[in-house]
């Protein structure tokens, strides 16, 4: 119980004393003080200006227990300020590079004119308006290139790295295709003459695999033309009109195409067992063809039987092999 009371009274009479004290002046800016003075006295923070005890921050600055720091509205409307000079002398100087239109060197009186006008710093008495004005022509004056003209006028421009950054994509692109006008132009021939020469290939090779085609449809026509004319119950004709058959095996299109039907006429005409002669038909003189081959066959059905001989190969081979394993199974299975 003693040492609680103690312990209660000892508490008592330290906040007392402490509360019971007044708080330490502010030693005035004006005034010198040397260190005993230190004791009646706070010294004067720095940003700040005491008088008569009293601490007033500069502007900018807001008082925060015994010091002065900075103010978080006015540094962020700083910045904004020097944002927004930034854009304007470069977007102007980057219209006056990519379109003519604008120009290199800006006013600073104008830029201050546009700000007023857009109410940016409506928010801020007179002197706070100084004060952020200050900041932001040292930064202004650290950021962008300055000078004054024959009229005694302030002008700012944008330094060439910043301004290429406010340049819009399009006027980018278009630049760098005039940089690089020499390796874009022969790009370009290079593309469509390699595009060309393939387009020239392939058509080439269509050509050739459907002459080959009309060919062989020539064929199997003529052969199984005279194996119907050979039967016995049949009245048609050995031989095929060379025209009607044209007609016959040509799309459309390929009719206006007179060098394909050509091609197939030479494959024709260098095949022995196709005749080809004229003939007098309905008063007009025609070519005719005729297969003179009895019991042959052409090209196409011999790769057709090729292939099922192939497939039927093939067919027994997997049997045989699965008749083996089936039957090495069995051994092993016995044994």
């Amino acid at each position: 119980m003693l040492l609680i009371a103690c312990a209660v009274a000892f508490t008592c009479s330290f906040l007392a004393k402490h509360l019971a004290s007044d708080p330490k002046s502010f030693c005035d800016s004006d005034s010198d003080f040397i260190d005993s003075d230190l004791d009646s006295c706070e010294p004067c923070p720095v940003n700040g200006e005491c008088h008569q005890g009293k601490l007033q921050c500069n502007h900018g600055y807001r008082k925060q227990g015994t010091l002065c720091i900075e103010d978080g509205a006015i540094n962020e409307s700083t910045k904004k300020l020097v944002r927004h000079f930034e854009r304007i002398v470069c977007e102007a100087y980057a219209l006056t590079e990519c379109y003519g239109t604008g120009t290199i060197w800006v006013p600073e009186n104008g830029v201050w004119k546009d700000l007023r006008i857009g109410g940016f710093m409506d928010n801020f008495d007179e002197s706070a308006f100084d004060f952020v004005k200050a900041k932001a022509v040292e930064a202004v004056a650290e950021l962008l290139e300055m000078r004054t003209n024959a009229n005694g006028i302030n002008e700012l421009k944008c330094p060439e790295q910043l301004m290429e950054s406010y340049k819009p994509l399009t006027c980018r692109v278009q630049q760098w295709l005039l940089q690089h006008i020499v390796i874009v132009s022969s790009s370009c021939a290079m593309l469509v003459t390699c595009a060309m020469l393939l387009r020239i290939i392939q058509r080439k090779r269509h050509f050739s695999s459907r002459v080959e085609e009309l060919y062989d449809q020539v064929c199997d026509f003529l052969e199984e033309n005279a194996v119907t004319s050979n039967s016995a119950d049949s009245n048609c004709e050995p031989w095929v009109i060379a025209s009607r058959l044209r007609d016959h095996l040509l799309l459309p299109r390929e009719r206006r195409d007179p060098l394909l039907w050509t091609k197939v006429e030479e494959l024709i005409q260098e095949d022995s067992r196709i005749d080809r002669y004229p003939k007098i038909i309905k008063g007009e003189q025609k070519v005719v063809w005729e297969w003179q081959v009895e019991g042959s066959l052409s090209l196409s059905k011999l790769k057709k039987r090729r292939e099922t001989q192939k497939k039927v190969r093939q067919i027994s081979d997997s049997k045989t092999i699965l008749q083996d394993n089936y039957n090495i199974r069995i051994a092993e299975a016995s044994s």
